[in-house]
């Protein structure tokens, strides 16, 4: 029987099965052969040299489409960007990643617009398994839907499949192995959605028979087997409701979708609403350079993560910096006055304005 055979036919079992209290710690080691299952099966289609598309991340992020066939994502790319990619009212127009660069507030956004999905990507139909890839290194999903295909909850369930968590966080849970005495498990929340047995059960299908676990977050029984499968990506993700100028108000009313930004690629309706939507989802900071004895430099600014210390400034502009690091002086909102001395850890703010002094001068 293939892996392929199995996941189906534990897929079936846990169908079938009712769910209860009687049940839950069944379904629950079910959950668990499943998710081994998939990632064997992502393993050998990795190892039997299935290629993805080749991917040059530039950029300050990068943000990927994800859609069903035909719901305009390569308007959408056309409208935020301005590149050619091709457009028509039929299906599978896309037929490779067409890259597009989004510039916004001093950012330079890498947008791939991808091929569309369709039930059972991530078992590799219709070229899926390739596309899906190309998101796990994303820093922000769009999920593209349209009027008249509103529903994104395929979108969702390929991604899980292929270990892609939406706007989840990842849990603070740290499992370290060792050579004997058993499973000890130590807490500081109050677990009320999985219990230990449950946890030693699925640590067990892992081959896992002895470690030490910290537990800071109250999981449940599919957030614990992702931190035991350990390969999950954890990425925002944006819902855009696209060809909203194709239906009437009352039929627009009616939808009960919610928390979406609707738009019209065609018509370019609410794309600036999107840009700064998809800027402020990617929590990105603007910090300026400062030469010693010189003027800042307010060109371009170096777009880093929200809460970034001067390490990673410092790892931005060089990776050998840290080692001739002496102190940096800080000019803008995390200092608490101008020219404020830091050290590595000091964490910087939007429009920061950041010297580096070394050992051997300054920068």
């Amino acid at each position: 029987m293939s892996v392929q055979d199995k996941i189906k036919e534990l897929e079936e079992e846990m169908f079938k099965t009712q769910k209860n209290k009687a049940t839950e710690h069944h379904l629950g080691l079910l959950k668990a052969k499943l998710a081994k299952l998939r990632k064997d099966l992502n393993t050998s289609k990795k190892s039997g040299g299935q290629g993805g598309f080749e991917i040059k991340k530039t950029g300050d992020s990068t943000v990927v489409f994800i859609g069903l066939p035909s719901t305009g994502k390569s308007t959408l790319l056309n409208a935020l960007t301005g590149s050619k990619s091709e457009a028509a009212s039929y299906e599978f127009t896309t037929l490779t990643c067409i890259p597009g660069i989004l510039k916004y507030d001093g950012a330079k956004i890498q947008l791939l617009d991808l091929p569309g999905i369709i039930e059972g990507a991530s078992g590799g139909v219709g070229r899926g398994r390739e596309i899906l890839t190309v998101a796990r290194n994303a820093d922000l999903i769009l999920l593209i839907t349209d009027v008249y295909k509103p529903d994104r909850n395929i979108l969702i369930k390929e991604l899980t499949n292929i270990g892609i968590r939406i706007d989840q966080k990842e849990p603070d849970i740290s499992i370290k192995r060792k050579e004997r005495g058993g499973i000890e498990i130590n807490k500081t929340v109050k677990l009320t959605k999985i219990d230990e047995k449950m946890m030693k059960n699925i640590l067990g299908e892992y081959g896992v028979h002895n470690a030490n676990l910290v537990i800071r977050t109250n999981v449940d029984v599919d957030q614990f087997i992702d931190v035991v499968v350990g390969n999950r990506k954890y990425i925002p993700s944006l819902t855009i409701l696209n060809k909203v100028d194709l239906v009437t108000d009352e039929y627009y009313k009616q939808l009960t979708y919610t928390n979406f930004i609707p738009i019209s690629a065609e018509k370019k309706e609410n794309i600036e609403e999107l840009k700064k939507e998809i800027y402020e989802k990617l929590d990105l900071i603007r910090v300026y350079t400062k030469p010693r004895r010189e003027k800042a430099d307010l060109g371009e600014p170096m777009m880093l993560k929200r809460n970034s210390t001067v390490r990673k400034f410092c790892e931005y502009l060089h990776k050998d910096l840290l080692e001739d690091f002496r102190y940096a002086l800080v000019w803008g909102p995390s200092a608490k006055h101008p020219g404020q001395q830091v050290g590595l850890s000091h964490k910087l703010k939007d429009k920061d304005i950041v010297s580096i002094i070394t050992k051997t001068g300054n920068i």
